[in-house]
């Protein structure tokens, strides 16, 4: 087949990287997504990519189109939704998760052909407890569709919100695992100081950023011994502007660590990496330190309990890792500041015991107002 055909043939294929950073083929057009097996060009391939081209078949004596929307649909009231300022305003990466999400919801049983105005708390919440073993997924599923029918009250679609009656899951309280110092010292027994896994653990412990900072941190963001950068997170809508002095630790392991020119972390090809790729990567280095259930975020974590635990306020905490309230540090530092309290309070009672001015006890009960009666 000719080279320019091909191209023109294949100009509706995507790739998408999932968390585990596997390469999956869909064919993607008006909106609709169809999973082709890989890699392209080979017979799986383009049977698939025939199938998803030429359309699905009559269904009940209907003729259906590819990219078929629905008037007042479901799918109809997504794509009015991501022509709106409310999604266009959000992050890259947040408006390609919430797509995705609420893609899988309306390919659902065709989920996305029914009237968006018929969708009652009921019918999340099934969908919902089909996904009970995956709790954050199905709050995932359930916050993007608070926000669909926020924006169908906003511009007049609708004058209801069934997805805001229902109740998240329960999932892990804690959220990510926080390290212990031990897994520390284990990640950094495997990886010495030189290595990029040694510069990665350096930098997310001693500045709690999130990944998605880590991998843009570089040479130029420092000066005069500080940190200077804007998050990621909220830039467009509500950037925030941190500085953070760089410890000698961390600047002892970035001077002892070949890193790029704009980034302090790059891949061995000396590329910066993507947030999802050093998530990717990052992963491998704590497999490769037997570390199963640490991540990098939980490393954000240990740094805010870390500073709990010296004794830090929820607004020095703060203003290290960038958080706009407290509501989420208090759950990073909840069980750091449970011992330091604990500590405190026991080291008073201690002190209390062994104070130069303590008295016999016939001295105490006396002077407390008991009568003492001599042998």
């Amino acid at each position: 087949m000719p080279e320019d055909s091909m191209q023109l043939r294949l100009k509706y294929v995507v790739e998408d990287v999932d968390r585990h950073g596997n390469v999956r083929l869909y064919y993607r057009r008006n909106g609709t997504k169809t999973r082709l097996r890989g890699p392209v060009g080979s017979p799986e391939f383009l049977i698939d990519y025939r199938r998803a081209a030429a359309g699905p078949k009559e269904v009940r004596g209907h003729k259906a189109r590819v990219g078929r929307v629905v008037p007042r649909s479901l799918k109809w009231l997504c794509v009015q939704y991501y022509k709106s300022a409310m999604f266009t305003e959000l992050d890259p990466r947040t408006q390609k998760v919430r797509r995705s999400i609420l893609e899988r919801f309306c390919e659902h049983k065709n989920d996305g052909d029914k009237p968006f105005a018929l969708l009652l708390p009921r019918h999340i919440r099934v969908r919902r407890d089909e996904m009970a073993d995956r709790p954050e997924a199905a709050n995932g599923m359930v916050k993007a569709l608070r926000q669909l029918y926020r924006y169908a009250l906003r511009y007049d679609h609708h004058d209801d919100n069934p997805a805001d009656k229902v109740e998240y899951l329960k999932g892990e309280p804690d959220g990510f695992h926080s390290w212990t110092l031990a897994e520390i010292k284990k990640f950094e027994d495997a990886h010495p100081v030189g290595s990029p896994a040694r510069l990665a653990l350096a930098l997310a412990l001693y500045t709690g950023q999130r990944r998605a900072d880590l991998v843009t941190l570089g040479k130029q963001h420092v000066r005069d011994g500080w940190l200077i950068f804007t998050q990621h997170k909220g830039r467009n809508r509500k950037p925030v502007r941190l500085e953070i002095p760089v410890i000698p630790e961390l600047q002892r392991i970035i001077d002892a660590t070949p890193t790029g020119d704009l980034n302090f972390l790059v891949t061995a090809f000396n590329r910066p990496f993507t947030s999802n790729g050093f998530g990717n990567r990052f992963r491998k280095w704590c497999d490769d330190a037997g570390l199963p259930n640490c991540s990098v975020h939980g490393l954000r974590k240990a740094a805010a309990a870390r500073l709990a635990e010296l004794g830090c306020t929820e607004q020095e905490i703060m203003a290290i890792t960038g958080h706009a309230t407290s509501k989420e540090v208090t759950r990073y530092t909840r069980a750091a500041s449970q011992k330091t309290r604990a500590e405190s309070a026991l080291r008073r009672f201690t002190e209390e015991q062994n104070s130069d001015k303590s008295v016999p006890l016939s001295t105490a009960v006396v002077s407390g107002g008991t009568k003492s009666h001599p042998n």
